[in-house]
């Protein structure tokens, strides 16, 4: 489940809650966020349908190196319903990176390689488009992916060291649930076990991982079977980064049919923060930053796992314990 091209306020550790990082650091960070995404505007005029990215690539340079998602079926996802899979490679970015001034890439640091799964090229054209990035960005230091499970299925840890040797710097990969029921009824392709083995085979190559779930997307029937088997997942795999989502239905995906039929009931926002605490509480991670920070998200929070977690626990209790739901982000806030 994609995040949508938005502007993130960058969010300090947990501590006594969350906080605003200070004025002057997060005005340089707004600063420089702008100017990079004035960049991916600039390059847009290649730019196939809307912009989706994680919220950590705000200040990252975002080229289209394939178009669309090549699974794009999951039953909560609209980012990629409006085009086909194709991959436009080393060849599609370096005519982007032609299109702007020199001097302007001269000054970035990190690139995003949109669309939904860019992975899923082959080692050769992933180690392709690397050395395009390197020969026009003298400064870039990072390169970050969406990944799906299967694209995984056919790259050796051998291979994807040479990736992460031509600046391959994080992975995405959205696990969504633990539940092996759940995961099948969503129409995510994978089992559990595929994506757990996928993950496994990014980390022993040493690049970080950040991985997505979705609270909520086992309705009110599955919230406690979804939490407990994520969190299980997730242990195995002690990634460096977990970013949770909210699962939104908008009109246009298949379980937004569902929610209006009454064939699915979503949950309300409490009931998605005890989800959180159950998910939370059944951590066991070893280094790992979580965060909640994501727009869909009810409650922001942030934290590392395990160092915070009786913090993080507190936080989403001191909002259980009142009920007040005047302390969530407003439902009209909510956004992909």
């Amino acid at each position: 489940m994609p995040t949508g091209h938005r502007q993130d306020w960058p969010l300090e550790s947990v501590g006594q809650g969350v906080h605003p990082a200070p004025r002057a650091a997060a005005l340089c960070w707004t600063l420089e966020g702008l100017y990079l995404q004035l960049l991916t505007i600039l390059a847009m005029p290649h730019y196939e349908g809307t912009i989706w990215r994680p919220p950590s690539e705000a200040r990252s340079l975002i080229l289209q190196a394939t178009v669309g998602c090549s699974h794009n079926a999951c039953i909560f996802c609209v980012s990629y319903r409006d085009r086909e899979f194709r991959v436009r490679g080393a060849e599609g970015i370096a005519s982007d990176l032609r299109s702007l001034d020199g001097r302007l890439l001269a000054r970035v640091r990190r690139v995003f390689l949109a669309d939904g799964n860019a992975l899923a090229m082959s080692t050769t054209e992933m180690e392709e488009c690397l050395d395009v990035l390197r020969e026009h960005l003298p400064s870039l230091e990072r390169v970050g992916v969406y990944a799906y499970a299967k694209d995984l299925r056919d790259k050796t840890v051998g291979g994807l060291r040479r990736l992460r040797g031509r600046g391959l710097g994080i992975v995405y990969l959205g696990l969504e649930t633990g539940d092996e029921d759940l995961l099948r009824w969503c129409r995510k392709g994978v089992t559990v076990r595929e994506t757990i083995e996928a993950c496994k085979k990014i980390r022993q190559a040493g690049i970080p991982l950040s991985l997505t779930i979705i609270l909520g997307l086992g309705g009110r029937e599955r919230s406690r079977a979804h939490a407990t088997a994520t969190a299980r997942a997730l242990n195995e795999i002690d990634p460096e980064y977990v970013g949770a989502l909210t699962l939104m239905t908008p009109p246009g995906v298949p379980i937004y049919d569902m929610v209006r039929d009454g064939r699915f009931r979503a949950m309300g926002p409490l009931e998605v923060l005890g989800e959180l605490r159950t998910l939370v509480e059944g951590l066991d991670l070893t280094d790992c930053t979580f965060r909640t920070n994501h727009a869909s998200n009810y409650l922001p929070l942030g934290g590392t796992l395990g160092r915070d977690k009786s913090l993080l626990l507190d936080a989403i209790d001191r909002v259980l314990m009142t009920g007040d739901t005047t302390m969530l982000r407003p439902e009209g806030l909510r956004g992909l």
